[in-house]
């Protein structure tokens, strides 16, 4: 359970400056609406050992203002235009005050998440065009793209600015598909919320819904068997493999090797089918569950080994096709200064040789487990391929070692006789999932926010675009790979 420092707004910018220079990161912002007054809650973790620490900070409910942390950490700006969109929190001083969440159609002074909001009001027509920014001079014209897609893709809209084929600047907008999420965990026990957790993002249901139960429990004093949670971390690895191997044959796709594309399907519905047979579901859903885990029938180690092999071999042939490792070497660099500028995450962080990864830094096994070693961090697109390869074969290794411990246990939940907060982190296939419940003395939700990797990732997909060419796009945000739905929550 946290034990937050509570700061008054004059004071944040110190302690949060504090923190940032001590080597944490912002992994969190919510806004809260506690009836007489809204709060602002921070949450900043950091590694080696595992540490967070949570600032909240009080605000009056008629004008509720806090000093921007944007010029300090380029992803508090962001959190904090999502919490004046959602709760009317202002962020002062903010060097892009500008709409994130809320579209242009959404109504002026209506802040969804507030406890009086009240059902919505009427829609009205768009105020003014989104302020996209004007590139000008000889030969330059704009793409747009999206937001509606061919194929099965979320709603995103992409506008180019291109001289030629080469983009000079990129905007990724989104919230499309926002669907007020983190609204509808409110008044719901966990045990009845762990349906939602599950669907943030439909192919990180392990992730998000074991963040969800890590919170709930840290926030009751929750102790999982070991057993429980070996079982846990091998269906977190067992989400990692299928998404991985769909990457890595969409990237061979995107460059015209379209057989090995369909060998990685092969083995993704393989995969699939064993995900189905350990959970009754081929998205793992229902297994990981609030104090432990359900009955699975776990995979085997041999028939894992198989499919290694089988990867291995199709990654082989990718690297050692002239155009495919061509294509991808070089393509859409994001360089190890911009990574961490922009706090990436998961995979993509990692190709441009940052290793961060929830599993060592914030683990929920007690035992160690060794750092993945990456060959390659270039931060383009050969490198998030491979980063993705290696971290195949890490996963099947680290499945094999747990499987002698796993087992099966569910604790119950304990009373609640006042009220609790608690976080989990997890690092799903796209890197670290955040969540931060609160409960009341009831054992009732009151608060759920939700940090899917996506939302840290999507600002770097532009900037990694810049001075490559408008063919290289698809190949780029497939090295990505981010989710819509994930981040608009």
């Amino acid at each position: 359970m946290n034990s937050p420092r509570t700061v008054e707004p004059a004071q944040l910018p110190t302690e949060a400056g504090d923190l940032l220079a001590a080597g944490f990161r912002v992994a969190l912002v919510a806004g809260h609406d506690d009836g007489d007054r809204l709060r602002a809650v921070y949450l900043f973790t950091a590694a080696g050992p595992d540490r967070r620490i949570e600032l909240h900070v009080p605000l009056e409910r008629e004008n509720p203002q806090v000093p921007s942390l944007a010029g300090m950490s380029f992803a508090a700006g962001r959190f904090e235009r999502e919490m004046r969109d959602l709760f009317g929190i202002v962020p002062t001083d903010h060097p892009l005050p500008r709409r994130l969440v809320r579209h242009f159609h959404w109504p002026q002074g209506w802040y969804p998440m507030l406890a009086d909001a009240g059902d919505p009001p009427e829609f009205g027509d768009v105020a003014g065009p989104y302020p996209f920014r004007s590139v000008e001079g000889p030969g330059v014209y704009e793409i747009p793209v999206g937001p509606v897609h061919a194929g099965m893709i979320e709603p995103g809209h992409f506008r180019f600015s291109v001289v030629g084929e080469t983009i000079l600047n990129l905007k990724a907008r989104l919230w499309f598909v926002h669907r007020g999420l983190e609204k509808l965990f409110q008044s719901r026990r966990p045990e009845r919320a762990l349906e939602l957790a599950e669907r943030v993002s439909g192919d990180t249901t392990v992730g998000h819904a074991l963040a969800f139960c890590l919170a709930v429990e840290d926030a009751l004093g929750v102790e999982v068997p070991q057993g429980a949670q070996r079982t846990r971390a091998v269906l977190l690895e067992l989400e990692r493999l299928y998404n991985h191997v769909t990457d890595l044959g969409a990237l061979c796709n995107d460059v015209g090797h379209g057989i090995l594309n369909a060998h990685a399907q092969r083995v993704r519905e393989r995969l699939l089918r064993l995900n189905d047979a350990a959970t009754g579901h081929r998205l793992l859903r229902g297994a990981v569950v609030v104090g432990g885990v359900a009955p699975v029938s776990l995979p085997d180690p041999a028939e894992l080994a198989e499919i290694a092999a089988d990867v291995a071999e199709i990654v082989e042939l990718a690297l050692g096709h002239t155009v495919v490792r061509d294509r991808f070497t070089g393509t859409a660099v994001l360089t190890a200064e911009q990574a961490f500028d922009l706090r990436t995450l998961g995979c993509v962080a990692r190709a441009s040789g940052h290793d961060v990864d929830a599993r060592h830094d914030h683990p929920f096994l007690a035992e160690e487990r060794p750092r993945a070693r990456h060959a390659v961090v270039d931060g383009d697109v050969l490198s998030r391929f491979q980063v993705r390869a290696t971290e195949f074969a890490d996963s099947v290794d680290l499945i094999t070692r747990l499987l002698p411990g796993c087992g099966f246990t569910q604790v119950p939940l304990p009373e609640t006789p006042e009220p609790r907060s608690g976080t989990g982190l997890v690092e799903g296939w796209r890197g670290t999932i955040a969540h931060r419940v609160e409960l009341d003395r009831d054992g009732v939700l009151t608060r759920v926010k939700i940090v899917d990797p996506s939302f840290f990732n999507w600002p770097a997909l532009p900037v990694a675009l810049t001075d490559t060419i408008v063919p290289d796009f698809p190949l780029t945000n497939k090295s990505f790979n981010l989710s819509y739905a994930g981040n608009d929550l």
